[in-house]
């Protein structure tokens, strides 16, 4: 790819242009230190407000927000190594400073390094449903996490959240409410009426029905309530079914 050109994906754009090396950016976070709430000023060199982008795959979204609001600063995750080497190479090449990437899991990122108040949006964009019962414990929107979620927001703050899964979608309905006042999406994001994931992308071309919602935080639950509360909520245990399963190792096989 030369300078001035626009990397298409799945035969849509990816969000900017590449630039000249001299402006390329450096967004990688290669080792997150010792755990303990990171210094957002420090790591991008200014206050500003914070979006975390938990579960990042190859940065779409991220590209496009931090485009389209540079006074922003964005923390992206993956605990895939592969999708973060995309993800980095293309903000750098972007020359987007008000991004930053490393690899972790949302849980143990949100639990162990995000502290209160911290952020002023989170986005988790198709969680894997994991349709295995077996492998239900691996779900990351259980209530300790939206929990972390709540804890972790600003006042005011928004969690967004979108699923192709109607099985965990029925389950976020029902949980969500309890932490945000919750109300869900219908149609299109208008940022990115293409679609803000590439798992979007391809569940759309497919044929699948996208669930979108965004959740503005309780600001009247403390987070000893928050924390008693999701103790007392049930675990992500639902069985999934559908042919959502087939896209999934479809998306396994072509990441």
């Amino acid at each position: 790819m030369q300078p001035g050109d626009i990397e298409t994906e799945l035969g849509l754009p990816i969000p900017g242009r590449i630039l000249e090396e001299a402006e390329w950016a450096r967004t990688a976070v290669k080792r997150l230190p010792e755990p303990g709430p990171l210094d957002w000023a420090a790591i991008f060199g200014r206050q500003a407000p914070l979006v975390l982008d938990l579960g990042c795959g190859n940065g779409r979204f991220t590209l496009g927000s931090a485009l389209a609001r540079p006074e922003l600063n964005h923390f992206a995750i993956d605990v895939l190594p592969v999708v973060i080497r995309y993800a980095t190479r293309r903000a750098n090449q972007r020359g987007l400073h008000n991004v930053r990437f490393a690899v972790k899991d949302a849980q143990t990122f949100l639990r162990s390094y995000v502290g209160d108040a911290a952020a002023a949006e989170m986005h988790l964009y198709h969680p894997q449903p994991f349709h295995d019962p077996r492998e239900a414990h691996r779900r990351v929107v259980t209530p300790a996490f939206v929990g972390d979620v709540h804890r972790g927001l600003a006042p005011g703050g928004l969690f967004v959240v979108q699923t192709d899964n109607p099985d965990y979608w029925h389950y976020m309905t029902k949980i969500l409410p309890y932490f945000f006042v919750f109300e869900e999406h219908e149609g299109v994001w208008p940022d990115a009426p293409a679609g803000r994931s590439r798992r979007e992308i391809v569940a759309r071309q497919r044929g699948l029905h996208i669930f979108r919602g965004v959740g503005t935080r309780r600001d009247d639950l403390d987070h000893a309530e928050a924390l008693e509360l999701a103790a007392s909520l049930p675990e992500p245990r639902f069985r999934t079914r559908g042919p959502w399963i087939e896209l999934d190792r479809w998306e396994e096989r072509n990441r």
